[in-house]
């Protein structure tokens, strides 16, 4: 698998004309070779230049893990003193040739550390973006890691109907995540989750990227959750809008606007389909209905070893979908000062059509 992942990425490094690659700590560094490293003050990097085999600059400390590539790797080794590093760099262009060479990098993930030492390690280096070969390497998964996603929507799910119960007035949104971090922890997730849960409550949900506090729930009001678990380097990403008693109308008639429109974004999603349109399915449902302008965010994005990876959903992207693509549809309307409804699901491009990998109910639960 390993060997396959390295021979498409050559394929694609071709096709985008670059000589090399070089990534620091990152999901594609993981992807390609199995290794977590923390980006730290330590210049960690993988550099990839065929014909010349991978290797890696990696700390002393790091040595032994460094072995433990699923890639066959030549390892170069650092010290403490920063002094030193530089030379790790220099071993690595002239082992790999990089003078005049065009090296690749992600653009939001590479430092200026990074770039600055091999700049100075290879005469007239030219450094760009490799976006387009790295954006398509991970865009497609394979059986192996759709059942690892799989559980990992299993756990998210499981953590959160041990979680609702807790939902009782007077609890506050700090510690409603805190149970649910804890839940989705002893439900099997990875200790690093895809990011903090999310809990919301009240006219705190017309925030998309609310952080919870400690704002006590009362009666009435709405009770956002957006979560997900970690499981084999893989994410799940979920949101579901609850109730606490009766809402009032309104936020009970945005719900089903919602409901609606992510009836429909699932629906849509099929092989050949261009991603915007999903956004476009979506978005017309909430417009129809009079709240066009309080839908202020794409309708999803890709999921895998990033919460937030392509394919993007908004309804200019052309990008064809194809088997194997998972990304959220996760349409909502957001009322300042009243509340907001937000309603994700997980989903696989299927050979002839999409599948949902979320399984919980997405009617308006109203709690007691």
């Amino acid at each position: 698998m390993t060997n396959d992942r390295l021979a498409r990425l050559i394929a694609l490094m071709n096709a985008a004309s670059l000589d090399a690659i070089a990534l620091n700590p990152s999901p594609s560094l993981v992807y390609l070779t199995g290794l977590h490293f923390h980006l730290s003050e330590r210049p960690t990097t993988l550099i990839i230049a065929p014909p010349y085999p991978p290797l890696l600059i990696v700390p002393e400390l790091e040595f032994e893990k460094g072995r433990q590539s699923r890639l066959p790797l030549q390892l170069i080794p650092f010290g403490e003193n920063p002094a030193e590093w530089e030379k790790a760099f220099q071993q690595a262009a002239e082992t790999c040739r990089l003078d005049g060479k065009v090296v690749g990098v992600e653009p939001a993930r590479f430092r200026f550390l990074e770039w600055q030492f091999i700049s100075n390690a290879a005469r007239e280096v030219r450094v760009v973006s490799a976006e387009p070969a790295l954006s398509v390497l991970r865009l497609r998964k394979d059986e192996q890691e759709l059942a690892a996603m799989r559980r990992a929507v299993q756990i998210a799910e499981q953590a959160f109907e041990q979680t609702l119960p807790l939902i009782k007035p007077g609890i506050t949104e700090r510690e409603l995540a805190a149970e649910l971090t804890v839940a989705l922890l002893r439900c099997g997730s990875a200790p690093e989750l895809p990011f903090a849960p999310i809990v919301a409550f009240g006219a705190n949900s017309a925030n998309p990227h609310a952080v919870p506090g400690d704002t006590p729930l009362k009666p009435g009001e709405l009770v956002l959750f957006d979560w997900g678990a970690s499981y084999q380097d893989y994410f799940s990403d979920i949101t579901r809008t609850l109730a606490l008693g009766d809402p009032g109308e309104e936020l009970r008639r945005i719900y089903q606007v919602v409901l609606q429109a992510n009836q429909q974004g699932r629906a849509t999603g099929k092989p050949g389909v261009p991603a915007g349109a999903i956004d476009r399915a979506a978005r017309q449902v909430i417009e129809q209905a009079g709240y066009g302008e309080f839908f202020i965010h794409r309708t999803g994005h890709g999921l895998g070893m990033e919460s937030h990876e392509p394919p993007y959903l908004y309804a200019e992207n052309p990008l064809s979908l194809e088997s194997g693509m998972v990304y959220t549809v996760e349409p909502g309307i957001y009322l300042p000062g009243k509340g907001g409804v937000r309603i994700e699901d997980d989903v696989v491009i299927t050979s002839d059509g999409c599948q949902s990998l979320t399984t919980l109910p997405r009617e308006l639960i109203l709690l007691d």
